[in-house]
């Protein structure tokens, strides 16, 4: 039943396994999903291969053969669905600047490799969780599902949102296995945030360099309407709903040792808006008469986006020879700090941690909000390094075996007679 605590033969084929999931997540290494191109088939079958011989039963998905998404089903006593998620894709590397092999390589407790931590670990480790399962004959206190997708570092169709139109996914709660913990500090993301990206454009009048004054410079045109939505929007504190504020402290305390305590709740308490791309001009000495130039903004969740881009639309109006060429956005999502889910990764992760679990929010967003939007609670939790898309990325050996042991412990902190949560 669910709230028991976790039989004492499956954490020991956990701790007993974690030399197999080294192996298991070398291996993971070894196949390039590098992406672009993210060709993932390879990998795929490989997974397949590893459940179908535990005898749990596989589907793929697949709107692109060479990106397919893999689902694997444990049966449990309940029927309620935990949905265990990660992502087969990795970020490019350069292999010239690694130290180790960028393909998956051991040195003592470390295991190098592009994916390590991003998110080829947490995969091995969820493997070993349906191992021990199987291997140890414990039928889990609530149905496991796996979903392996492809096209998660550039947000393609292909992946979740195939998978999710597929509607194959009926899950009452999911984890996903980003890694949201560095060393001895340790974190359940429970929120993103939400996001415009806009192209501004700019028009202006040429003329030769040498006589500046008988043109207009669009690029100063274009600078100064970003420094204008930078004053207008960057300084002004948002509203934020009381629901999200204990969620914001709890972000600001956990991001306060790395950037300090005044920048960690600007971040929450303030939009972010960064200047991403500026283009313009032909030459040096010509006046341009035309440039570009994109914007990333972030707001926390709670707040409403689409309020936010109206207002700057309004502002951008205002602006001389400068328009708007394209507009993508979204709304940030969140979990309840006092919803089951959020609870049971908690409960689970600090008793295999024995340390605190800071409930935070993310400072981007990707699938999770992808999921939360389909209504499925969902938060992200994984052990790992800091060195997620660096070069001579890694992880450990101890963070394969505690994200193994939350992952297959978390069923049992869950009551599976209660909804999900609520969501946003």
């Amino acid at each position: 039943m669910a709230g028991d605590r976790p039989p004492a033969r499956l954490t020991d084929a956990v701790v007993d396994g974690v030399e197999a999931t080294v192996e298991r997540v070398l291996d993971l290494l070894s196949f390039d999903t590098a992406n672009p191109p993210g060709e993932t088939a390879r990998l795929a079958d490989a997974v397949e291969s590893q459940f179908e011989s535990l005898g749990i039963e596989t589907e793929r998905v697949v709107a692109d053969p060479a990106k397919p998404n893999l689902l694997a089903t444990m049966p449990g006593e309940s029927d309620r669905t935990l949905l265990y998620n990660g992502h087969f894709d990795t970020v490019p590397y350069d292999a010239a600047r690694w130290s180790h092999d960028p393909l998956g390589e051991r040195v003592g407790d470390r295991i190098y490799g592009r994916g390590a931590t991003d998110m080829k670990g947490a995969l091995a480790a969820m493997l070993g969780v349906a191992t021990a399962y199987v291997e140890t004959g414990t039928t889990p206190p609530v149905t496991l599902q796996f979903a392996f997708v492809s096209d998660e570092e550039v947000a393609g169709e292909p992946g979740i949102p195939t998978l999710l139109d597929s509607d194959r996914l009926d899950a009452d709660w999911c984890v996903l296995g980003e890694t949201t913990c560095d060393g001895d500090r340790h974190s359940v993301t429970v929120a993103d945030k939400g996001s415009v990206w806009l192209t501004l454009a700019a028009d202006g009048t040429a003329a030769h360099g040498s006589r500046p004054v008988l043109g207009e410079n669009a690029i100063d045109r274009l600078y100064e309407a970003v420094e204008r939505i930078r004053r207008e929007f960057g300084t002004q504190r948002l509203e934020l709903d009381p629901e999200i504020e204990p969620l914001v402290a709890e972000s600001v305390e956990y991001y306060a040792p790395i950037m300090g305590e005044t920048v960690a709740r600007e971040l929450f308490e303030y939009p972010t808006i960064n200047l991403g791309t500026i283009e313009g001009g032909d030459s040096v000495n010509s006046v341009p008469a035309s440039a570009t130039a994109r914007l990333d903004i972030r707001l926390t969740a709670g707040i409403q986006t689409r309020d936010v881009l109206r207002r700057i639309r309004d502002c951008a109006a205002d602006c001389d020879g400068i328009r708007i060429d394209d507009v993508s956005w979204s709304v940030g999502t969140h979990e309840s700090l006092e919803s089951p889910l959020v609870g049971a990764v908690t409960e689970s992760a600090t008793a295999v941690t024995e340390d605190r679990i800071y409930r935070r929010s993310a400072t981007g967003g990707g699938d999770a909000k992808k999921l939360r939007n389909a209504g499925i609670p969902t938060v992200e939790f994984g052990i790992g390094t800091d060195t997620v898309h660096a070069v001579d990325e890694y992880t450990t050996v101890d963070a394969l075996q505690d994200n193994a042991l939350v992952y297959a412990t978390l069923p049992y902190h869950l009551d599976a007679e209660q909804p999900g949560g609520s969501r946003d």
